[in-house]
């Protein structure tokens, strides 16, 4: 495990993290210390978004993270995750980061994304590089996505399934669709839903539910494995029971085909 010192609190890599849906994972942050992401969604595991944007910028160099990346090999884990302290997309070296973590690692490398970037060409060819990526789709419909992700005023929930889509026809890697539900869905959002996936056919969707207790202000070490023994505080967010997710997630399975992945135990997982 990295030791948190005075410089390694906002080093760029973190981890390992261990997830049921990821298995072993070493993270990487491109973002930085001040949290920032083109959503600020009501359950992220960081608290309170810092700075919400949707242009991109460099924030980490890729030196600095190949460096980082350097200091804790051997990497013994199963994947290399760009994730962190906002979205990952917003950092315009991605596809610089994702080329070096790949070589120098010789590890898959993921993405962890909300997917509000993949309107632009340049960020799905970046995206591309990586192994496996997972993008987030919380809402079907305009209010849903206003009222879960709270998005930058310019972006639209039609804008995002657009760039999706478009990143779907190209990508030769590994897709999943990450779907957190803080409430069950009625009869029309799951149907809708389930149409949504016959038309983009990932190859996995992992349905959840914010098992994570949030952060009350913006917590950096929130960005790794969830501890009990934290510092700061949190409220616990209300959750759908595991046989809830599991129902819908049969249903979709059923009707689209693909696998469809979720916490067995909502009580505590990551």
């Amino acid at each position: 495990m990295i030791q948190s010192t005075a410089m390694q609190s906002v080093a760029s890599v973190y981890g390992p993290v261990t997830s049921w849906r990821f298995g072993r994972s070493l993270g990487i942050d491109p973002i930085g210390a001040v949290s920032t992401c083109s959503f600020n969604c009501v359950y992220c595991q960081l608290g309170e978004i810092k700075h919400q944007q949707g242009d991109r910028r460099v924030f980490v160099s890729t030196q600095q993270i190949q460096q980082d990346l350097v200091s804790v090999a051997p990497w013994d884990v199963d994947v290399i995750t760009l994730s962190g302290s906002g979205e990952p997309t917003l950092a315009l070296n991605l596809g610089d980061i994702l080329q070096m973590a790949k070589t120098l690692t010789a590890k898959p490398v993921g993405v962890l994304t909300n997917g509000s970037l993949l309107n632009d060409a340049t960020v799905r060819a970046e995206l591309a590089i990586a192994n496996q990526v997972s993008i987030k789709l919380d809402a079907i419909s305009s209010d849903q996505f206003r009222r879960v992700n709270r998005p930058t005023a310019e972006m639209s929930l039609p804008e995002i399934w657009t760039g999706l889509y478009l990143f779907r026809q190209d990508y030769q890697g590994h897709l999943a669709v990450q779907t957190m539900l803080l409430t069950p869905w009625d009869e029309a959002l799951q149907e809708r839903y389930v149409r949504w996936m016959q038309t983009l056919l990932p190859d996995e969707i992992q349905l959840n539910t914010p098992t994570r207790p949030k952060p009350l202000t913006y917590q950096l070490n929130a960005r790794g494995n969830h501890s009990l023994d934290r510092t700061y505080p949190t409220r616990m967010l209300k959750t759908v029971d595991a046989t809830v997710l599991k129902q819908f997630g049969d249903r979709i399975q059923s009707v689209v085909g693909v696998p469809v992945r979720y916490p067995l135990d909502t009580s505590h997982q990551p």
